[in-house]
């Protein structure tokens, strides 16, 4: 940052112009105080729901009460004083928000694993959000300065195409290439390339968004079109990751890979052309593939006709089971723990997961859960306005859009608004490789909003931080 001469120091500007002066830094407060207040509400609620789902099942208070909440109490203080540590100015309500999402899954799954006694899904996720916390807490302590980020842009770009291509030689389930099965153990590339793929989009927009927006060809006179050779290294990327994503029929994250790159391009060049283009190609893809692709066609067939089953005497489908649990919470909902959403069947504690809450704590506890997302989400775009170097912006704006992204598709496809893809809700959802990655990107959006709430450089001379206004007198 550049000094400053004292007032009325001489000047080169001219007589007139205004004597510049240095005024105090104005304090940034942290709010760490802030957030282990929210984090400890978090905890608390995640346990008060855990028990009531015991009082109505059993009327007792389910055994390994005392030992969820503790361990719960233990990560959350964990994951308190790495950002206290290392990330003294991130937004304070980034991380509550996380683990109480985390932790009404874990309470959500529990209360379905009461209808399958077999088939116990808790504690694995438990292990599961364990390790994600785990890798949240080395993120923020490892990772000083995200745009370091930036220099393996193209190492990232690579590894996602590696993750994306690997489940293609591995048995296809549910209809879908999607999944690394070893053993027991089974985890979804594709989540982690996301992420990877996000940061790749970040740098190479932030390095050429001059050439993006102001070079190329004007179409109908409004739109910009840029350069083969500024758009096309990033245009071959994205059609590469979605014909793979195509082959494994994995329609979910292609329409979300689609989604965060169009985001990001409009944001890089503020031309709204984008954003319309890009629904007209999503629109255009999404028929050509289910008019192709059987899988695809049964899920629009499905959401077209979700009773055509019960019509035809075969029952109620899955999605029909879904509105019904929907129809069934109310304003209210049931209560948590007394309804029928186990009847969706295998799908219920991932794909359909959302279908519990909306059954038994009704449209007031789902629109509470919506908040939450809109929250985390708005937390991480305003993480973006306000980080001073473009690819961080861009990169918290391409975090942000994939849990939003999300959260559409998943919400939409239960409710019935769109056709059915197969992933899974950010946090609440049965899944480990979801659960992991998703805490991820929590952290990457708390080391951005740290970057961009912390006090900038003092200078060398009166460790204040140097700003120039008129002094009286001096304005014209």
């Amino acid at each position: 940052m550049s000094h400053h001469r004292p007032p009325g120091a001489a000047s080169g500007a001219g007589a007139g112009a205004p004597r510049p002066v240095l005024v105090p830094a104005v304090r940034v407060p942290e709010r760490r105080g802030t957030e282990a207040a929210l984090l400890a509400a978090a905890v608390l609620i995640s346990v008060y729901g855990y028990v009531n789902v015991g009082l109505a099942r059993h009327s007792s208070v389910p055994r390994g009460a005392a030992e969820y909440g503790a361990a719960l109490a233990v990560l959350a203080a964990v994951t308190h004083l790495a950002v206290r540590w290392r990330a003294g100015y991130a937004d304070p309500l980034l991380l509550p928000i996380a683990l109480l999402l985390n932790g009404l899954g874990l309470v959500l799954i529990y209360r379905l694993d009461l209808e399958t006694p077999g088939n116990a899904a808790a504690p694995t996720q438990m292990v599961w959000s364990t390790l994600g916390i785990g890798l949240f807490v080395a993120v923020v302590v490892l990772l000083r300065d995200h745009r370091v980020l930036a220099r393996y842009a193209y190492v990232s770009m690579a590894a996602a195409l590696v993750l994306m291509v690997v489940p293609i030689f591995f048995p296809a389930i549910n209809g879908a290439r999607i999944w690394i099965r070893l053993g027991a153990l089974s985890f979804q590339p594709g989540e982690f390339a996301k992420i990877l793929l996000a940061v790749f989009f970040a740098a190479y927009l932030a390095a050429n968004r001059h050439a993006l927006a102001y070079t190329g060809r004007t179409l109908f006179g409004r739109l910009r079109l840029p350069t083969g050779r500024a758009l096309g290294p990033i245009l071959g990327v994205w059609a590469a990751s979605i014909g793979v994503l195509v082959l494994e029929t994995d329609l979910g994250t292609s329409l979300l890979f689609f989604g965060v790159f169009v985001f990001l391009l409009y944001v890089a060049t503020g031309r709204t052309g984008w954003i319309v283009i890009g629904l007209l190609l999503a629109a255009a893809g999404a028929y050509a593939v289910s008019t192709v692709e059987p899988h695809v066609h049964s899920r629009v067939d499905n959401w077209l006709h979700p009773f055509a089953s019960i019509a035809a005497g075969q029952g109620a489908g899955q999605l029909a089971q879904s509105l019904f649990a929907f129809g069934g919470g109310g304003l209210l909902g049931t209560g948590l723990g007394r309804g029928h959403s186990i009847l969706i069947g295998f799908a219920v504690k991932s794909d359909f997961v959302l279908a519990t809450p909306g059954e038994e704590l009704g449209l007031t506890g789902l629109a509470a859960i919506f908040l939450l997302y809109t929250l985390l989400v708005a937390r991480g775009y305003r993480a973006g306005v306000a980080v001073r170097d473009p690819f961080g912006r861009l990169l918290a704006v391409g975090l942000a859009s994939i849990v939003a992204l999300q959260v559409f598709v998943i919400a939409g496809g239960v409710m019935g608004l769109i056709p059915l893809t197969g992933m899974a809700m950010p946090f609440l959802a049965q899944g480990g490789s979801s659960v992991v990655t998703n805490w991820i990107i929590v952290a990457l959006l708390v080391r951005l909003s740290d970057s961009a709430r912390a006090p900038r450089p003092l200078t060398a001379d009166t460790g204040e931080i140097a700003a120039v206004r008129p002094v009286e007198g001096d304005e014209r």
